[in-house]
């Protein structure tokens, strides 16, 4: 009789165990090189609307293996942030350590065509916590693909109207 129950368990656990699997996808103006320094610079949180701060140093190139922390707007408690996998100006792949009972995957993937640059924004969510996190992190998670792409676009169009001015100011008005 304990077999069967402990059978019965295990399959109750399997369907508790939900995988959430969510992409935004935004296209820019600005170059791959812009939006991969935007995207690795883990000290700049203001563009990114899932953390409040993080503990690292200023400058510092994630690489695989780096792991640091980071407090998030809806969660107001350290988590653990691993970098996965790093393609430079490609891809990257971060896994957030949170709670047990939940698994969190993002990639960030950059992709140049004719058109622009595309950004795209990979959120999974696994483990039997996944729906209750997913409800609390969705407004946050909607948001970090355009906001990173906005954060680019107005920096270089500073750096553009900066230049600009430079220009009018000069001797050089014919």
């Amino acid at each position: 009789m304990s077999s069967w129950l402990s059978k019965f368990i295990s399959c109750k656990r399997r369907r508790l165990c939900a995988s959430l699997v969510r992409t935004y996808r935004e296209i820019s103006f600005a170059s791959v090189d812009e939006l991969w320094l935007k995207i690795v610079d883990f000290t700049d949180v203001s563009c990114n609307p899932l953390f409040k701060s993080t503990n690292v140093p200023l400058g510092l190139v994630p690489k695989p293996g780096l792991i640091f922390q980071a407090v998030t707007c809806f969660w107001p408690i350290p988590i653990s942030i691993f970098v996965e996998r790093v393609n430079p100006k490609q891809m990257l792949s971060i896994r957030i350590l949170a709670i047990p009972g939940i698994e969190e995957r993002i990639i960030y993937s950059i992709e140049s065509t004719v058109c622009g640059s595309y950004l795209s924004y990979s959120v999974t969510l696994k483990g039997w916590l996944s729906p209750l996190i997913w409800s609390l992190s969705r407004p946050y998670v909607d948001r970090v693909a355009r906001s990173l792409v906005e954060a680019v676009e107005k920096a270089a169009l500073q750096a553009v109207s900066g230049s600009k001015k430079s220009l009018d100011d000069s001797c050089f008005d014919f």
